[in-house]
């Protein structure tokens, strides 16, 4: 090792100028035929009769929201990568997804293949690219049911396509590894967060293209929101030709500003560097973090920075109408608005790794997540499947370690203990997840007590329960009784409730609804909402009960479903499956989750009346509330602690009627207002 070298090592001098990586995304140019293509690969394919597509782009969802079954099969997808490209330099292409087997071929060669539907992956293809241009590139993309693949089975849909972005990516001869598992091959682990200092350990993965020992020096910085430089650290690495190895660093941030979710998501910009001896930047990577720690305390609940700090939120799935899977950053940004807007502080990302842009946004917004692997219902007991879920563990770690917002890396949700036997599983996989994270606990989803110690296996664990909508869970009294039930089923001691809820068809409205037979024709809003005031207020009296998620924030699709009105619907979200329309649930929990003033008006949409005496009900955050029907003033009431405001036996007048809510408060004045008709009497 020369003096040069030396130096830089014990000095970390400012690098020069960088050769780092580019990276170009392939929405466009894509040619896609539906079914099983015999040579799809191969080059000289005539594919001029194939149809053009813009990725994102996946299939099964027509038929599957019809309530139909839907095409699960092959489909190709096949485009020209042209040059020139640079001599010398690295290329890889990187999926964000494709469900759910991908093979890869550039040029009739088969570069890779992936299983399972929902992470990245990234296959070199180097030496296989034509540099001069005009290479081909085919993919396969398989969404048929395979045995080694969870899930197995489930009420969501499993769609197929390139449903999430592809990237071509240009590296120079040593760089931080694109393969391990489609990570960015950085580990930023927080080892220690406090007040007064945080300690976190960066694992970065180099990969060396070369046919040289390479010496290099390795450089990890902190940023603040203003760029300015807070922490850094660099050491000697000597890296071994044609080899992918790993080197580790400490830095020390001492007194950092805290990641406090929604209260203030405050994120530092984490840099490192790849160096050769003479000071060139040969890669450099960047992402962002927040600093926090926490833990789950069994009888008082979440404690986030040492603070008390209560999930409440959601689960969300990620198709949408007319596009099943292949939604847009746009699409993503409004379902987490509407997530916010109602006052969540966590939200459960089920039943599968949802995408790194969905993470990246709810660190932004200090939204806490609940990060799936799809095992669901049940598994297969051969060694294929475990060997696919373990992969699939990697990918979901690996690729999104970074993210702040994730707090808990889950394992399953709903497995039953014999169909067949789970718990060698679970029990590898809890070990590999805390081998690759020791910062982070791993948690399931369950409702069978059937063998208690499979619900010990995780760190945490959260409870599906449905009193007041699945029969076998009893009225919605019995609410509190399983609450008081699970108490000392999870390692802990305390636990969450993972799912709850009930369907609802806004197009349903009923003047005195009881629980309707949950598989009915029949889903009123208002036993959604009913249902919904009575659990909480159950849920909210109970400390360790430290987290709750509402099943669901949307509609979604399940195309075996035939109920609420509406083939192909699970129609339990709070907010309308185009998100169009919140129901009357969601500004139920606005009203107890958020302190900006609002009032609204329940039941609106039932607008046609046969009662002349009904009961008005509103949901507000307000110190108080005036209703007025028809001009008139009926009375000014305080909401009481679930945030409502009930009026009896109100007097509606033949034809339309003019319903206005006025919430007051220290802020000013919200108004609400619905008209409603008053049918003549037969």
């Amino acid at each position: 090792m020369h003096a040069g070298f030396l130096l830089m090592a014990m000095l970390c001098l400012p690098p020069s100028a960088s050769q780092t990586r580019v990276s170009t995304r392939l929405d466009d140019g894509w040619l896609f035929r539906i079914g099983q293509v015999e040579g799809g690969q191969n080059p000289e394919l005539d594919d001029t009769d194939w149809q053009p597509v813009r990725l994102p782009h996946c299939w099964g969802w027509r038929e599957a929201q019809q309530g139909k079954r839907y095409y699960r099969g092959p489909g190709w997808y096949r485009r020209r990568l042209d040059g020139p490209f640079e001599p010398g330099k690295r290329y890889f292409l990187r999926f964000e997804a494709a469900g759910s087997v991908a093979d890869v071929y550039l040029n009739g060669k088969h570069v890779g293949q992936h299983r399972g539907a929902f992470g990245a992956f990234c296959f070199e293809i180097t030496d296989v690219l034509q540099t001069s241009g005009g290479n081909i590139l085919a993919v396969r993309v398989d969404n048929s049911p395979q045995q080694d693949i969870a899930p197995l089975s489930g009420d969501f849909c499993m769609f197929g396509g390139l449903y999430r972005p592809v990237n071509l990516i240009q590296t120079g001869q040593v760089c931080f590894s694109l393969t391990d598992h489609g990570s960015s091959g950085l580990a930023w682990l927080q080892t220690k967060v406090g007040q007064a200092e945080a300690i976190i350990d960066l694992t970065a993965q180099i990969s060396n293209g070369t046919k040289a020992f390479l010496d290099l020096v390795i450089t990890a910085t902190i940023l603040d929101h203003q760029g300015n430089k807070v922490a850094t650290q660099c050491q000697a690495a000597r890296s071994a030709p044609r080899t992918v190895a790993p080197y580790w660093l400490r830095i020390t941030l001492p007194s950092p500003r805290l990641w406090q979710g929604r209260n203030d998501p405050y994120l530092y910009t984490a840099v490192a560097e790849i160096c050769d001896a003479n000071g060139q930047i040969l890669d450099q990577l960047e992402h962002r973090i927040g600093l926090r720690s926490y833990y789950v305390d069994p009888e008082k609940g979440f404690f986030l920075n040492g603070q008390p700090y209560h999930l409440h939120g959601v689960n969300r799935h990620q198709d949408r109408p007319d596009k099943g899977w292949a939604i847009t950053e746009q699409d993503q940004q409004q379902d987490l608005q509407l997530i916010l807007d109602m006052g969540c502080t966590v939200v459960r990302c089920a039943h599968y790794q949802h995408s790194d842009y969905f993470y990246s946004l709810c660190d932004q917004a200090g939204l806490l997540v609940w990060a799936e692997l799809p095992l669901v219902d049940r598994i297969d007991p051969s060694d294929g499947f475990a060997n696919t879920s373990r992969s699939q563990l990697l990918d979901l770690i690996r690729q999104n370690i970074n993210h702040p917002s994730i707090f808990a890396w889950s394992l399953y949700n709903e497995l039953r203990p014999g169909n067949p036997d789970p718990h060698r599983l679970l029990q590898d996989l809890h070990n590999l997840a805390k081998a690759e994270d020791p910062t982070r606990p791993t948690i399931a989803a369950t409702c069978t007590t059937g063998l208690p110690q499979m619900n010990k296996i995780t760190d945490l664990l959260g409870w599906n329960i449905y009193p007041g909508w699945y029969p076998e869970w009893g009225p919605l009294s019995d609410f509190s009784r399983h609450l008081d039930l699970y108490r000392n089923t999870s390692r802990t001691g305390g636990f969450c409730v993972s799912e709850y809820g009930a369907g609802a068809n806004i197009a349903h409205q009923e003047e005195e609804p009881n629980q309707p037979v949950h598989n009915g024709q029949w889903h009123p809003e208002q036993w959604q909402a009913i249902l919904h005031e009575y659990a909480w207020a159950q849920m909210k009296t109970r400390p360790y009960v430290w987290g709750t998620f509402i099943w669901n924030m949307f509609d979604f699709t399940s195309y075996w479903r035939n109920e609420g009105g509406i083939p192909g619907r699970n129609d339990k979200g709070l907010v309308t499956y185009d998100r169009a329309t919140c129901k009357d649930a969601y500004y139920f929990y606005k009203a107890n989750w958020t302190t900006e003033p609002m009032v609204y008006i329940t039941s609106r949409r039932l607008t046609t009346r046969s009662r002349p005496i009904t009961d008005i009900k509103v949901y507000s955050n307000c110190q108080k509330v005036r209703l007025m029907v028809n001009g008139n003033t009926i009375g000014i009431l305080e909401p009481n602690d679930l945030a409502i405001c009930l009026w009896q036996n109100v007097q509606l007048r033949q034809g339309t009627n003019t319903i206005e809510a006025v919430g007051v408060s220290s802020n000013g004045q919200v108004t609400d207002r619905c008209q409603w008709e008053l049918a003549p009497s037969k």
